[in-house]
């Protein structure tokens, strides 16, 4: 493949524990090491939408010093934004529930930014995709809640999981921004990196 020639001599650092996006690029046929370092990931109350995801993008690159001359880092940040305010991974399965009782008969964004990173230089890029929720009963909140695991995901849920097929009435843009990784976008900017 043309695209994998391009890529044939580097060695690409995905920084992410998220199977989602780990399974995105083995998709693409793009091989791939894991390594992730712990960073507390604060940021200024007067950062809004897509600069929360950028910041935090290149914040978790910021700790990649080391970075050899072959070498291409991935790091990425995903929040659902919901009428002017962040909604992160939840802290419990309480809180997992009040995300989506809010969500509930609502449309939201959902945005994530990709960060690439070699030694010489770094380009931050995001997706934005709207999404509309039906109206969920407690019954259904409840159920997700207790058999997924919605405490890794920003917004209390995951799209490819059974509440994507019950919930999501409508979208507008990309499904794998949902998922928490723009492929689309991510494949033409490692191609130009």
């Amino acid at each position: 493949m043309l695209f994998l020639e391009k890529l044939k001599n580097k060695n690409i650092i995905l920084a992410s524990k998220s199977p989602r996006r780990q399974q995105m690029l083995k998709e693409l046929n793009i091989p791939f090491v894991i390594e992730t370092r712990e960073i507390a990931e604060n940021y200024s109350e007067n950062l809004k939408e897509k600069e929360i995801t950028d910041y935090l993008a290149e914040l978790k690159a910021s700790v990649f010093t080391n970075l050899k001359e072959n070498d291409i880092l991935i790091t990425s940040d995903t929040i659902v934004w919901f009428k002017g305010k962040p909604l992160e991974k939840p802290k419990n399965l309480q809180e997992a529930k009040q995300m989506l009782k809010k969500l509930s008969n609502n449309k939201h964004k959902v945005i994530t930014s990709i960060c690439l990173k070699s030694k010489n230089k770094q380009v931050v890029f995001n997706d934005v995709t709207k999404v509309v929720f039906n109206k969920l009963t407690n019954t259904e909140i409840n159920y997700y809640v207790e058999k997924y695991q919605p405490l890794d995901k920003a917004g209390s849920y995951g799209i490819q999981e059974w509440i994507g097929l019950i919930a999501i009435k409508k979208i507008k843009g990309s499904y794998h921004n949902i998922v928490g990784f723009p492929v689309h976008k991510f494949y033409k900017e490692i191609l130009k990196f």
